[in-house]
């Protein structure tokens, strides 16, 4: 029984095409990707963040009630663009906003990356999907107010 699950790893381990060294035109894309994401955001430019997102995102946060009880808040894709065209992100302080982006690693299709927005810090998967950057996931954390 064990011989037909073998015979499948090893199938698609020869199907699975090498992973490509990283590019200065996949960073450039992934930079471009995560601006598309933040600025959108403080922009309300609803295109902008559509493009960055893959329909199937991911966004969340963890939550810690005042009895310590800590909690998962997520959003889709979905949700994710219409607060953008809502414009819910023009309510950041002006002074306050960053778009630093760092990108931790890129590995074949997929890369982590780091946005420093200033009030908060993004931690985003991206994959490489039918040619365009977008991204998967995304986990925040906000920073502690003063």
């Amino acid at each position: 029984m064990k011989l037909p699950i073998l015979t499948a790893c090893a199938a698609l381990l020869v199907m699975t095409p090498p992973p490509r060294a990283q590019s200065a035109a996949d960073s450039a894309a992934i930079r471009a990707t995560a601006l598309d994401y933040i600025e959108g955001w403080v922009q309300g430019a609803g295109d902008r963040m559509e493009r960055a997102l893959h329909t199937h995102l991911a966004k969340r946060r963890v939550a810690t009630d005042s009895t310590g009880r800590s909690r998962l808040i997520e959003m889709t894709a979905l949700e994710l663009v219409q607060g953008t065209r809502a414009a819910c992100g023009k309510n950041s302080p002006v002074a306050e906003r960053r778009t630093d982006v760092t990108i931790l690693d890129i590995f074949g299709n997929a890369a982590s990356v780091r946005v420093n927005a200033g009030l908060w810090v993004d931690y985003m998967h991206m994959a490489k999907w039918s040619g365009t950057w977008v991204i998967v996931n995304v986990l925040w954390e906000n920073r502690p107010t003063r």
